[in-house]
């Protein structure tokens, strides 16, 4: 299996508006940072995606790619879904709509925000075909399971993918860490964790808490996303242990 950050920033990126890099080294290329998204892709050549970020038409560019076999939503949040319309191309050439999925609240919030997207209009065909999680076990290869995590007064979704004998795990936007989440979390060969900073944060994930995440799930790699300008490459880079990385746009890791 593989993973492909494409983006790993939090909701204004980095650098912010403004060219406002705080303490990111605007010289180091890792720091440049679109808002988060991954796919993930098995032996077989398939890919699923994981949140339309608003950067998605660049992220999907400048990856090259050019297909997927389905999208995961883990929240409704805008950083995380308002990209949705730059899925349009990957529609283009198929027989039927882009399979999609979501918890039940997600669901509901992206088909009252984006619904021609979900049902056609005006003689364009309906882009995705947009379903909950309940009786999602296998999608496109893969092994798919999922948990809700408290993401300050809301809820954010999980995912685990497991293919090849290999699994990888999704974790962004969390602000408490779970009896259920360690149980799905459980020994992942890669672990991609929220860590918006080294402070504690009221919805997000600190640098403290998204290590410990890690080791109390015996993750063998961790991967570190949804960063803001206070976490420079390089020095997050030499204070986390050997098996975390600082996650970085265009990062490709296999599980």
């Amino acid at each position: 299996m593989k993973l492909l950050v494409l983006g790993s920033g939090t909701s204004t990126g980095v650098p912010r508006i403004g060219n406002n890099w705080g303490e990111c080294d605007p010289n180091e290329p890792k720091n440049r940072r679109s808002r988060v998204s991954i796919i993930v892709e098995n032996n077989a050549g398939s890919r699923v995606l994981v949140d339309t970020s608003t950067d998605l038409r660049h992220q999907l560019l400048a990856n090259g790619i050019d297909r997927i076999d389905g999208v995961f939503w883990t929240h409704d949040h805008a950083d995380h879904c308002h990209g949705i319309d730059d899925l349009r191309p990957l529609r283009f050439g198929r027989g039927a709509p882009l399979p999609g999925f979501g918890s039940n609240y997600t669901v509901r919030q992206l088909r009252s925000r984006f619904g021609y997207v979900f049902s056609g209009q005006h003689g364009y065909p309906t882009i995705v075909e947009l379903s909950t999680l309940e009786r999602l076990r296998i999608h496109a290869g893969f092994g798919v399971d999922a948990v809700e995590m408290p993401h300050g007064p809301g809820m954010s979704t999980a995912y685990r993918f497991d293919a090849d004998g290999k699994s990888i795990a999704y974790a962004t936007d969390f602000s408490e860490i779970t009896v259920e989440m360690l149980d799905l979390f459980d020994g992942v060969d890669v672990l991609v964790t929220d860590c918006l900073r080294r402070e504690p944060h009221p919805t997000h994930a600190n640098l403290t808490m998204a290590l410990e995440l890690a080791s109390r799930c015996r993750a063998r790699t961790a991967v570190l996303t949804h960063l803001d300008i206070s976490m420079d490459y390089a020095s997050l880079s030499a204070e986390v242990p050997d098996n975390v990385l600082v996650g970085y746009d265009g990062m490709e890791l296999v599980a």
